[in-house]
C-alpha cells in the first residue's frame, strides 16, 4: 500500500528567454494572473541539469484560480537560453504539448482567434471522440485545449489552467511504471495505433504513432485539490523509430516544457517507494537541506525530483508555507495541519488577492 498521496498536477515548467514578456501573454490568453510566488536566485540544487554549476535564475509560480495546474514560468539570468535547433516533432522524447481545460471548445477557440493566437487549424475529434484544438504559443510551444468540467471558482475566463500533458516516450509500457503506477494515472481511456486525423496539423503529426490516455480511477484528494482538479496524462511513442530528445545537448530551463509537477503529501514515503521500483530521487531538496524547508521567496517547501525511462523530469513538491494574503502577511503554515484534506473553499478563494494587474 502506497503511503503517500498526491494532490494533483501543482505546475507546468516553461523555460523562456524573456520572463516579463512571456508571463504577460500567458496571463493575457490562459488568465494566469494570480502570483503564487516570485524568485530571483541561483538554482543551486539542479546541477546535474544546468552545467554542474548554479545558475542564476528568474521564476515565477502563477495559477489560474478558475481551476487546473499553474505555470512555472523559468528563464536563466546568468547565461543566454539555448533553444532547440529542430522544431519539435510529434514522436520526439518529452514534454511536448501541454493539455488545458476550457470550458466550451467552440467559444474558446472563437475567443483566441479574436487575440490573434496562433491557432493550428479548426476543432476536431480526438481518438475518444470528444472535440478539441490546438495553439502554438509565440515562443513555439504548443498547447491543446481540451473540455472540462470540474471548476473551482467562475472568473468569466474561457477556461482553466493545465489539465495534463502530451508526453513522447521510447516504450509506453515502460513508462506506465511512472505514470500509471507512481503517479496513479491507472484507467486506459483509449489505446490507439496509427496516423490520427487530429495530430495531422501538427509538426511531424502525419506518422504512425502509438497514444494512450491515462486517466486516474480514484479522485484526487489534496490541500489544494480543490483548485488543481482532475488531468490526464497522454503518452506518444513513435514505434521504431523514436525521435531526438528536445533537451538534448541543453539544460533543463531553457526554452521548452521543462517539467510537470505533482503536489506531494508524504515526500519521505514517495522517496522510499520510487527508490524501491527503482526511480530514486535524482534531485532532494530535503536532502540538501538537511531537513529543512527550501525557500522560495514568499513560499517554502520540500521539492524533488524523479527521471522517467526516457530523462523527462517529474517534480514532486510538498508545500510547507504559502502566502495567501500577503498585505495582511497571512502566511498558510502547512505544517501545521496533520492531514491532507482539501483546504476550506473560503480560505482557498482568498488566493484571488495574490492576483496582480497586468496593463
Amino acid at each position: 500500500m502506497k503511503e503517500y498521496q498526491l494532490g494533483g498536477i501543482q505546475q507546468i515548467g516553461i523555460g523562456v528567454n524573456n520572463l516579463e514578456e512571456a508571463w504577460d501573454w500567458y496571463f493575457r490568453i490562459f488568465g494566469m494572473d494570480c502570483r503564487i510566488f516570485e524568485d530571483e536566485t541561483e538554482a543551486k540544487l539542479m546541477l546535474p541539469y544546468t552545467g554542474n554549476k548554479p545558475q542564476s535564475r528568474h521564476a515565477v509560480l502563477a495559477i489560474n484560480l478558475q481551476s487546473g495546474g499553474g505555470f512555472e514560468v523559468w528563464q536563466y539570468k546568468g547565461r543566454e537560453p539555448v533553444g532547440i535547433s529542430e522544431e519539435i516533432m510529434i514522436g520526439d522524447l518529452g514534454i511536448l504539448i501541454c493539455k488545458m481545460k476550457v470550458k466550451n471548445i467552440d467559444i474558446a477557440y472563437s475567443y483566441l482567434k479574436r487575440n490573434n493566437v496562433n491557432l493550428i487549424g479548426d476543432p476536431i475529434k480526438d481518438p475518444s471522440g470528444d472535440r478539441t484544438f490546438f495553439l502554438k504559443d509565440p515562443y513555439g510551444n504548443i498547447f491543446q485545449m481540451v473540455g472540462a468540467v470540474d471548476w473551482f471558482m467562475d472568473e468569466n475566463k474561457m477556461g482553466g489552467g493545465s489539465y495534463g500533458a502530451v508526453i513522447g516516450v521510447t516504450d509506453i509500457e515502460k513508462s506506465k511504471v511512472i505514470y500509471s503506477d507512481i503517479l496513479g494515472y491507472d484507467e486506459v481511456v483509449y489505446d490507439c495505433l496509427g496516423s490520427f486525423t487530429d495530430l495531422a496539423s501538427l509538426p511531424g503529426g502525419n506518422n504512425e504513432f502509438r497514444r494512450v490516455l491515462l486517466k486516474q480511477s480514484k479522485p484526487l484528494s489534496g490541500s489544494f485539490s480543490r483548485v488543481f482538479g482532475q488531468s490526464v496524462i497522454e503518452l506518444v511513442s513513435s514505434p521504431g523509430k523514436p525521435g531526438k530528445r528536445i533537451f538534448r545537448d541543453r539544460f533543463w530551463g531553457d526554452p521548452g516544457f521543462i517539467h510537470l509537477c505533482f503536489d506531494i503529501w508524504g515526500m519521505d514515503q514517495l522517496k522510499r517507494y520510487c527508490s524501491g521500483i527503482g526511480f530514486p530521487f535524482v534531485v532532494d531538496s530535503k536532502q540538501s537541506h538537511e531537513g529543512n524547508s527550501f525557500d522560495m521567496g514568499e513560499a517554502a517547501g520540500h521539492f524533488a525530483y524523479i527521471e522517467d525511462p526516457d530523462g523527462i523530469l517529474i517534480e514532486f513538491v510538498e508545500t510547507h508555507k504559502l502566502p495567501v494574503v500577503k498585505k495582511l502577511g497571512w502566511n498558510l503554515d502547512l505544517r501545521k495541519r496533520n492531514s491532507y484534506k482539501p483546504l476550506p473553499s473560503w480560505m482557498l478563494k482568498a488566493l484571488k488577492f495574490s492576483r496582480v494587474k497586468k496593463p
